[in-house]
């Protein structure tokens, strides 16, 4: 069944092909329309709702970062922890956050394992640091004081 009324003339021109090549011959110079859809050279993505955060150096997903910024530092002899409280964006939850820790993937994640069985509470590894749930900066503080880092905050 061909299209009713006025729409008819512009879905069979469109089925038959004369609009695509119309828009190839006004934009000849541009070889976009003959490359595959993955092969679009210096574009990448603006806004993605499921890559979650993006690298701003590399501009992968910060789970997959391909570049040398989450590259694993070295763990210095004095390690000097910051602590913070956030509530922000967080649907009024509060959270413990301990950050200026080095970059290494085993380290922070044996370090938020420890605080987390130390305060009793729930906590991830993020991007610089590690967040525990709940307002516990005198427990985080006395634990990491044991460990012989140095604290501020």
């Amino acid at each position: 069944m061909r299209g009713s009324g006025a729409i008819g003339p512009i879905v069979h021109a469109f089925r038959h092909g004369f609009i695509g090549r119309l828009s190839r011959q006004a934009d000849a110079t541009n070889d976009v329309y003959d490359r595959p859809m993955g092969d679009r050279g210096n574009s990448r993505t603006v806004y993605s709702t499921g890559a979650g955060k993006i690298c701003p150096g590399c501009g992968w997903p910060a789970r997959d970062c391909k570049c040398s910024r989450n590259a694993d530092e070295p763990v210095p002899v004095r390690v000097v922890a910051k602590l913070r409280m956030e509530k922000a964006g967080r649907g009024g939850k509060t959270v413990t956050v301990v950050y200026g820790l080095p970059r290494n993937g085993p380290f922070l994640k044996e370090l938020c394992q420890e605080l987390k069985r130390a305060c009793g509470a729930g906590g991830a590894v993020v991007d610089d640091g590690i967040e525990i749930q709940g307002d516990l900066r005198d427990r985080v503080r006395d634990r990491l004081l044991k460990k012989g880092f140095g604290v501020k905050g």
